[in-house]
């Protein structure tokens, strides 16, 4: 049977080749995307009473001409009409600019009803609209449309409505009955309708539930379809080790597991035994043991008889790793190798031997891992830390070293829940979201830029004792453009303030990575005292040593990165701090240090971001990969997101969704989507 809301929009009346073009200039080719053309907002025009209403807010109020038009002109075709209107028992004035017309139909003592932007502090109306005689609109919120060229409101409103008088029977259910009544979801032709013509807000309010529910669950069934064909195609290795062996190996370590390492564990031991391949992220904010359990999941691989491999986007980042690991398999009968550019000749050759012979158990290393020479002769888990420093091919790469390995995805960048549930909706997500006991909080200051020099003086009393220090920068060198900061005068003055008593290093995106790993390597063996440098280390770098984080411009940065250099400090014993150097021009500016002060919680901190931010912002828009709903918004309804993936994954894991007729058009949606023919998510 012919869908007729995928015909042309040419069908309808009215729309000939020129409208159709400028039409489909903005999306809308069918039927079907004239009627989901959703407004991006709604004009209030619901009488108010003056007293409720909010200094420059919008308004519409009704009531009597109480004086003659004033109209005076200035400069070219410009003037002002000014007219006192009593309004209930407020006197106000009412200004409209560049319509002189409208004097003679201002009568004394007549009836206007008034939409503008209303002054409180002056009594004052600016009118944006007019109606001579009282109100009369047929309803108070009247949809505006997004439009271009040609194109107006008015007239997408006009074939809006008729759209919906011919085709609106044509509406098809897409949300299956049950959860449409258990979640009191509008019918979606009856949704459809009032999102274009509301009669009341509340009518508006449960329109657009109905459509933020069903755009989520129509998303998420794309996703968990993907997942569990993925999971289903992939035969991965079911891992058979023993409990007691590896619950043996957790009692060795010098601390005790938190409960969310023992839930994080629990998971990826699970995924370990199934038959099919582990794809799962990890995220844990920084200090919060991610290390461990990738240690205890390594050993779960070689107690099942595999090796592991551990990528890290830097050498001094997998040396670090590689000695953490040593040091937790110290009581135990593991081989941990480093592989990195820097082994070389005969000592290189003689590791990948070792690798292809199986005498190594653990491999860490940085892109080296999957170089063409390196070959593991029994791979069975897969380690990623900072996976998105790696391109997707990089991670594939290592990935084919094995057959059909486990695959573990670490990062110490705190996501959103409503972000990694949407972003990585194909994958299994676990969360470490509790930092070890005993651990000390960095304290962390907002000071203005006039406070420079006493910020010195405490960095350098923590020199004194020892201690290091980061100075970050938002620019490498100084710039016309803006008025910041850069790393390379910074580091000029510190040298000459510091002279002959402390060492000052300098790192910034344009030295070589050679260059870089000199440096860091310089300031890790605290040959230097302070390290200047733009966001470069950001990530994966490990002084416990440094108990001192000053950003330069700090109202530059978002609050996940600031996070994300605050952690590069208190990985130590000693009390370490954080200080912002910053004087933020902008509410979001000011509330972001504020936010910086009264939180350590990187995951507190990144929902906030996103709120401050938008989804796009978080991830870079160009690399975010997010959806683009129409009337849903991640960070407002992300309540919403949870529930639609929960009864995704519980209707795609159903056997009735694959059999009954009732899911038909779900199963359609799917197909036409690619996923059950093998195609890509979109």
């Amino acid at each position: 049977m012919k869908n007729k809301l995928k015909e042309s929009i040419s069908t309808l009346k009215g729309i000939g080749d020129e409208t159709e073009t400028l039409l489909n200039d903005v999306g809308i080719v069918t039927i079907e995307d004239l009627l989901e053309y959703f407004p991006y907002r709604y004009e209030d025009y619901q009488l108010r009473d003056l007293e409720n209403v909010k200094h420059d807010e919008r308004v519409t109020v009704e009531g009597k001409i109480h004086s003659e038009p004033s109209l005076t002109y200035f400069g070219k075709k410009r003037s002002r009409l000014t007219i006192r209107v009593l309004i209930g028992r407020y006197l106000i004035t009412a200004v409209c600019f560049n319509r002189p017309y409208y004097k003679s139909r201002l009568v004394l003592g007549s009836t206007v009803t008034i939409t503008g932007k209303w002054d409180k502090h002056r009594q004052t109306i600016t009118v944006q609209e007019i109606t001579f005689g009282p109100h009369q609109k047929s309803t108070d919120l009247e949809p505006v449309y997004s439009v271009k060229g040609k194109l107006t409101v008015k007239g997408i409103r006009k074939f809006i409505a008729l759209a919906l008088k011919e085709f609106q029977e044509e509406v098809v259910e897409n949300i299956p009955e049950h959860l449409r009544i258990q979640y009191k979801l509008l019918p979606r032709k009856e949704a459809l309708k009032t999102m274009h013509l509301p009669l009341e807000p509340n009518d508006l309010k449960q329109a657009r539930r109905r459509f933020v529910y069903e755009e989520f669950l129509l998303f998420q069934l794309k996703m968990q379809a993907l997942r569990k064909i993925q999971r289903e195609q992939s035969h991965g290795i079911s891992h058979q080790f023993s409990d007691s062996k590896l619950e043996e190996f957790v009692y060795t370590l010098p601390f005790p597991l938190t409960t969310a390492q023992k839930r994080v564990v629990n998971e990826i031991t699970a995924d370990l035994k199934s038959p099919y391949r582990m794809n799962r992220l990890l995220q844990g904010d920084v200090g919060s043991g991610k290390t461990v359990v990738a240690a205890i999941s390594l050993y779960a691989a070689i107690l099942s008889g595999y090796q592991g491999a551990l990528m890290v986007p830097t050498e001094i980042l997998a040396e670090q790793h590689a000695e953490s690991l040593f040091q937790l398999f110290a009581n135990v009968d593991v081989k941990i190798a480093l592989l990195s550019s820097s082994v070389k000749g005969k000592k290189r050759r003689h590791l990948l031997e070792e690798l292809e012979n199986q005498s190594i158990d653990i491999l860490v290393g940085t892109h080296a891992l999957i170089q063409d020479e390196v070959n593991f002769n029994k791979l069975g888990l897969v380690i990623t830390d900072e996976q998105h420093r790696f391109g997707v091919g990089q991670r594939k790469v290592l990935r084919e070293k094995g057959e059909n390995p486990d695959v573990l995805f670490m990062t110490a960048t705190p996501i959103p829940r409503t972000l990694a549930i949407t972003a990585f909706g194909e994958m299994d997500v676990s969360i470490i979201d509790e930092l070890p006991a005993g651990r000390k909080a960095i304290e962390t200051y907002w000071v203005k830029p006039n406070m420079l020099d006493r910020i010195l003086h405490f960095i350098e009393k923590e020199l004194k004792q020892g201690r290091q220090a980061y100075v970050i920068c938002p620019l490498i060198e100084e710039s016309e453009k803006l008025d910041y900061q850069n790393a390379i005068d910074v580091h000029s003055t510190l040298t000459y303030f510091y002279k002959d008593r402390f060492s000052v290093g300098l790192m910034h995106g344009r030295l070589s990575s050679d260059e870089k790993e000199q440096v860091m390597r310089e300031f890790s063996e605290n040959q230097l005292g302070l390290l200047v440098s733009t966001t470069v280390v950001e990530v994966g770098v490990n002084v416990p040593n440094a108990t001192v984080m000053v950003i330069y411009d700090a109202e530059r940065f978002g609050l996940s990165q600031l996070h994300q250099l605050r952690g590069r400090v208190g990985r130590g014993d000693a009390q370490s701090y954080c200080i912002l150097l910053a004087d933020p021009k902008s509410e979001t500016g000011k509330e972001r240090m504020t936010i910086m002060t009264e939180t350590n919680d990187g995951f507190v901190l990144s929902e906030r971001d996103l709120e401050l931010r938008g989804p796009g912002d978080f991830f870079g828009k160009k690399q975010s990969g997010m959806p683009v709903f129409k009337v849903a918004d991640m960070v407002h309804d992300y309540r919403a997101l949870e529930v639609a993936r929960n009864d995704a994954a519980t209707l795609i894991n159903s056997a009735a969704f694959w059999e009954e007729d009732i899911y038909q058009n779900l199963r359609e949606y799917l197909s036409n989507s690619g996923i059950l023919d093998g195609g890509k998510l979109d």
